[in-house]
C-alpha cells in the first residue's frame, strides 16, 4: 500500500464555525460531528477533523488546496462576498490582489481560527504546465 494522508486535525475556537466557513468558501459539505470533531472530506479523501481547543493554545497553521481554474472562481467570488481579506502573498503584504504563479492563479486568507488559508491552481514548480 502507498502511503496517503488520510485525515489531520485542524484546532479551532469553534469547530463548528470553523469546518462550515472552510466548506461555504470552498463549496464543500461539512460532515457529521464524531466525538470531538466534525470532518470536512476533500475530494481525495482526506478529511480536516476541526476540533474545538482554548483560543490560546491554537497555533496558526497553513493550509493550500489545489483545485480547477473553475472552482477557483467560485471560490475567490465566495471569498470577495464574505467580505474577507485576502493576498497574493502568504505574507500579507498584496492585499486585494491574487497571484499567477506558474501560470495559474492563488490566493491567501485567514479563517475564524486565524490559521493561513491558500487556494491555487497549478502546484508550486509546475511552470505552468
Amino acid at each position: 500500500m502507498s502511503v496517503q494522508l488520510n485525515h489531520t486535525i485542524v484546532h479551532a475556537r469553534d469547530n463548528r464555525e470553523s469546518a462550515e466557513f472552510l466548506a461555504h468558501i470552498l463549496g464543500l459539505e461539512v460532515g457529521a460531528e464524531w466525538g470531538p470533531f466534525i470532518a470536512l472530506e476533500l475530494s481525495n479523501g482526506v478529511t480536516l477533523d476541526f476540533a474545538t481547543v482554548p483560543a490560546e493554545s491554537i497555533v496558526t497553521q497553513h493550509y493550500a488546496f489545489l483545485v480547477s481554474e473553475e472552482e477557483f472562481d467560485g471560490i475567490f467570488r465566495r471569498i470577495k462576498d464574505a467580505g474577507l481579506t485576502y493576498y497574493a502573498d502568504p505574507h500579507g503584504k498584496q492585499p486585494g490582489e491574487i497571484n499567477h504563479n506558474d501560470g495559474g492563479r492563488g490566493v491567501y486568507f485567514m479563517d475564524p481560527a486565524r490559521h493561513g488559508m491558500e487556494v491555487i491552481t497549478r502546484p508550486y514548480g509546475s511552470g505552468g504546465n
